[in-house]
């Protein structure tokens, strides 16, 4: 397993601009993008304005990317270079809106976790209890991408989670309770490459693993069911489609899920990308193309774009790896090793059985970096001094 030493910088770039290249194959993950600052790191610090971390109501774009053949750009979907920011600019939450939808998430990985592990009981060791309002916001993430689906292609804005393994988006006709979104609803109907999955299928059994529910079926149509938190939830019929990510990378046969009953806070997005472990995560369906290479660079504020890449398609000699590592058996979240952390150069004196205890999950969906508390308060104490 390999080992990972925090600096002050470290988790600022995690903070600010967390870039990953993951191989579900290889177990690799990006740790960070090394500078020249960052060579001397024990010996300097680095102050930050507080002004800088606010967005600009100008679109930054991004200026390197990984492999632009295969890559799809990343925007914050409350910021000013995301559509859904002039669709939906009256809805934006505040920053304890936020840092409450960040809780309700949080909540929903710890249940998930017990739930492998065959435990009731989930570990609360908050230094400080949040109460959240409630979980429908919860996989609502924070970045999107652009895909096309169907024949003709129909271009969708959807979220993207690490944390998730189905992809799936609204469609017509609208059974249920279907929320508001900026992209026309997707029409199965209108399309000559979709057709249902059976509910006789071992496909469909395959659902249980990838929603943790017991698929249904309608019609001999299978059914899929997955829920975020207390009530946020998508429903609708299991289904395969024609995926365009590029111009060039086009796949035929993509399962995902039309949803016909959603409900939740998906700030105006068509819909949600899965990029988990699962068979029917996005990198596991593409595999035979970019064998389950993935890598992502988030923006550096909501005003700026970042990439979501797919396929190992050559990394700078300024890029550092870390091995992935899992967390629990029957989860999709991807960890690392933490095993220590260091401030100007010194490593504070926490136990390596403080990160081992749980594992570190790495997920595009949760805003706040969470430490033990243990682990915590030390780090709050000398970065004090």
């Amino acid at each position: 397993m390999g080992a990972t030493i925090i600096s002050p910088t470290f988790l600022s770039a995690y903070l600010l601009l967390l870039c990953l290249v993951c191989s579900l194959k290889e177990g690799y993950a990006l740790g960070r993008r090394a500078t020249v600052a960052e060579s001397h790191h024990l010996e300097h610090s680095h102050t930050i304005q507080v002004s800088s971390l606010l967005p600009s109501s100008i679109c930054s774009l991004a200026t390197k990317v990984l492999d632009k053949k295969s890559s799809l750009q990343v925007v914050h979907k409350h910021g000013p270079c995301s559509q859904l920011y002039h669709h939906d600019k009256a809805n934006i939450p505040t920053h304890a809106e936020i840092l409450l939808q960040d809780v309700a998430r949080v909540k929903s990985i710890h249940s998930k976790l017990a739930k492998s592990l065959g435990s009731t009981k989930v570990d609360q060791t908050d230094a400080a209890n949040i109460p959240a309002k409630d979980g429908s916001v919860v996989g609502s993430g924070n970045y999107v991408v652009t895909v096309g689906l169907g024949t003709p292609k129909k271009d969708l804005t959807l979220i993207f989670d690490t944390g998730s393994d189905i992809t799936w988006t609204q469609c017509q006709p609208c059974v249920g309770t279907c929320y508001k979104q900026q992209d026309p609803v997707f029409a199965p109907s209108l399309s000559s490459t979709y057709s249902n999955i059976s509910c006789s299928s071992t496909t469909c059994n395959s659902l249980a693993s990838a929603t943790g529910n017991t698929p249904g079926c309608s019609s001999s149509a299978c059914v899929y069911g997955i829920q975020y938190g207390d009530s946020s939830f998508s429903v609708g019929i299991f289904a395969k489609e024609k995926l365009t990510l590029t111009s060039t990378d086009v796949f035929d046969d993509f399962l995902f899920g039309c949803g016909q009953n959603n409900q939740g806070h998906f700030g105006g997005a068509a819909g949600l990308i899965g990029l988990g472990r699962d068979k029917l995560s996005l990198p596991s369906q593409t595999a035979s193309k970019y064998r389950k290479y993935f890598s992502y660079c988030l923006p550096s504020s909501s005003s700026s774009t970042g990439f979501l890449s797919f396929g190992y398609g050559g990394v700078s000699k300024f890029v550092n790896f870390t091995t992935l590592t899992t967390i629990s058996q029957g989860t999709s979240f991807y960890g690392i090793d933490i095993v220590g952390i260091s401030v100007g150069g010194k490593k504070l004196p926490i136990s390596a059985s403080v990160f081992t205890a749980g594992g570190s999950i790495i997920d595009s969906g949760t805003v706040i970096t969470r430490l033990p508390p243990t682990a915590y308060t030390a780090l709050t104490l000398n970065l004090g001094n």
